[in-house]
């Protein structure tokens, strides 16, 4: 199948592009540029460097595609995109392609906890985002997916490195929230299911979490031990983590934690919401977060 990917440089991109690849699927990678923690391009993917919210060219190149992985987003603006811009017009611009091109089927990747009318701009605008593709007359999915990790994530990447200088983890919250840790491998086998079968969760919109549920601390403590390192976790107020958030993203290039991220965290992320169904049983998430796991995710 050819089956074209926006926002296929990033982490979830990259990692669904080579799935397919190595089963045989021609793939285009859509993208503004190329991701800078991932500079070398995927070998065997065609790579288009385009605005997301380019509807003309961006039906170009769906012409042809039997189906659409729309992946793009990010949880902090650049300077060059607002959230709304590429998470409301860049679904906009990827449904009218993807009509005007008779795409067979297109699959949304959104986050668990996405809901409408929030403090947060990031689940508000990904919400419209997805509110978009429920209006269209696209045979569509939507995946919302529990906190992502593996290989090239933020999550192991980010920690990681704050261990390595300081043996503190500042836990979200005075009373913490649980989180459902998802294992890219695992959200790229549901992906790649729905990609190449046309009927399968047609029209829905589906809950994807991984298969266990515990406080973020103790996601911290894990990856601690896959380090080797010993850690103190000390409960902050939300509030730190908003000021701390507001610093990372003003002044550092790659921000520690981002706004929105403290909002999911203070959330948790671990119950689907209303709109949403289960995975059927034989395409739930399996892999645990184990000491193994961590390791084959952590930064070389």
């Amino acid at each position: 199948m050819k089956i074209a990917i926006t926002g296929g440089t990033g982490f979830i991109g990259r990692h669904l592009a080579k799935d397919l690849i190595s089963r045989g699927h021609e793939v285009i990678i859509i993208s503004r540029g190329y991701y800078t923690r991932n500079t070398q391009p995927i070998q065997g993917a065609t790579f288009i460097q385009l605005d997301a919210r380019d509807t003309e060219k961006l039906t170009e190149v769906f012409r042809g595609c039997n189906a659409v992985a729309h992946c793009a987003g990010t949880s902090v603006e650049d300077g060059k995109q607002t959230l709304e811009q590429l998470h409301a017009d860049g679904a906009r611009s990827a449904v009218t392609a993807a009509e005007n091109a008779n795409v067979k089927k297109i699959v949304l990747v959104s986050y668990l906890s996405v809901r409408p009318n929030t403090k947060s701009e990031y689940l508000n605008t990904k919400w419209q985002g997805e509110e978009i593709v429920r209006a269209s007359k696209l045979n569509y999915t939507i995946l919302k997916a529990g906190l992502v990790y593996g290989s090239g994530d933020h999550l192991l990447n980010n920690l990681s490195n704050l261990f390595k200088k300081m043996p503190i983890f500042a836990q979200v919250g005075l009373k913490e929230k649980n989180v459902r840790l998802l294992a890219v491998e695992d959200l790229v086998n549901v992906i790649r299911e729905t990609l190449l079968d046309e009927n399968r969760l047609s029209r829905q919109t589906v809950a994807v979490m991984g298969p266990e549920e515990f406080p973020f601390s103790q996601a911290a403590r894990r990856i601690a031990k896959a380090l080797g390192k010993n850690i103190i976790v000390l409960p902050f107020p939300v509030l730190f983590h908003r000021i701390l958030a507001f610093f990372s993203e003003r002044f550092m290039p790659k921000p520690l934690i981002t706004k929105s991220q403290v909002q999911m965290l203070a959330d948790g992320i671990s119950q689907q919401t209303p709109e949403s169904v289960a995975l059927p049983a034989d395409m739930q998430p399996k892999i645990q977060f184990t000491e193994e796991q961590i390791k084959k995710g952590l930064p070389k």
